[in-house]
């Protein structure tokens, strides 16, 4: 059976705009074709799509348009951004890709801002701006908690907050504090280095670095919040699912008036021994049904990669299958 071609045919106002549409030799082009499996044959101004599938068509096109619209808007166009925009349209073809890149959450230069890339971020973001307490649950990579520093960061420079409290629990697969070198600080650092890089990403070294010899920032792991309540402060706890359901409920009494908590966590990497129970599995079974708080969930098709890692993983899996002996065999 012969299946019919479809095709297509957009052409772009502004040359200068269109060829940062197409990308440095039709890179994002050709990541939207091969993303959509749309072809897509540039001339000039003018993209052609050709394809079977009437529904890749259309939200190919869709994407493309709404890409030039972000550009005419004097918004900036990497390869990340098509892949982002392509599978934000694939989970909502009505969505409105430029509203959704426009909402800044930090400006860390005059060239670079830190937007939500996902429908699920930009819940999230709005959860947050919305709600004092927040768990933000779901895979890594999906920016739970590069988010969150971003929000806190934001909220800190706007003096909407007057210090900003970033917390982990000290367990990882399994080691315990008593086997590592050095003293309290060297123990434990290493539990607290991606809350660091998070920081460090977004504000200059020196920066950072005052605020925490000042108490500006405190990052510290969850033990050091017990007996504490803390007034006007924007609150991470991450990797919560490594918390005990004790260590979560005095977590989440210390916060006082005028402050924000975020919790983040990922509860299939659960690293406390089998016997315990992870305190934000508990928490989201005991206040699911409390109001002024929020429960965001992340999924796999939030986790954010550049193109190339993507492909890779996708190439690792296509080869775990090919390898795997079928039954029978």
């Amino acid at each position: 059976m012969i299946t019919e071609k479809l095709n297509r045919r957009l052409e772009f106002q502004d040359s200068s705009q269109t060829q940062k549409l197409f990308g440095p030799h039709n890179t994002h082009l050709r990541l939207l074709a091969e993303m959509s499996g749309i072809a897509l044959d540039s001339c000039g101004t003018v993209v052609t799509l050709c394809g079977e599938d009437a529904v890749a068509l259309d939200q190919t096109a869709n994407c493309l348009v709404q890409l030039y619209g972000m550009l005419q808007n004097d918004q900036t166009l990497f390869s990340q951004d098509v892949e982002h925009a392509w599978r934000i349209l694939c989970r909502d073809p009505k969505a409105d890709i430029q509203s959704i890149f426009k909402d800044v959450v930090y400006a860390v230069s005059p060239r670079r801002t830190i937007t939500p890339r996902t429908l699920s971020q930009r819940t999230y973001l709005q959860a947050i701006r919305e709600n004092d307490l927040v768990f933000g649950i779901g895979p890594a990579g999906t920016g739970k908690t590069y988010l969150a520093v971003a929000m806190a960061v934001a909220a800190l420079t706007k003096k909407q907050v007057k210090r900003l409290v970033l917390t982990r629990p000290a367990v990882e697969a399994g080691e315990k504090l008593g086997f590592l070198p050095g003293d309290l600080s060297e123990k434990v650092n290493p539990y607290l280095r991606p809350l660091y890089d998070a920081l460090h990403d977004m504000l200059d070294f020196r920066k950072v670095q005052e605020m925490l010899e000042t108490g500006v920032i405190e990052i510290a792991p969850l033990a050091f919040m017990r007996g504490r309540t803390l007034n006007d402060a924007f609150i991470i706890l991450d990797e919560a699912q490594n918390t005990t359901p004790e260590q979560m409920k005095m977590f989440l009494t210390r916060f006082g008036f005028g402050s924000k908590v975020v919790v983040t966590g990922d509860i299939t990497q659960i690293d406390l021994p089998s016997h315990a129970k992870s305190g934000l599995v508990q928490a989201e079974a005991i206040l699911a049904s409390v109001s002024g708080l929020r429960f965001v969930h992340f999924h796999e098709e939030d986790v954010i990669r550049h193109p190339l890692v993507g492909r890779i993983v996708h190439a690792y899996e296509r080869y775990t299958q090919q390898t795997i002996p079928q039954k029978g065999e």
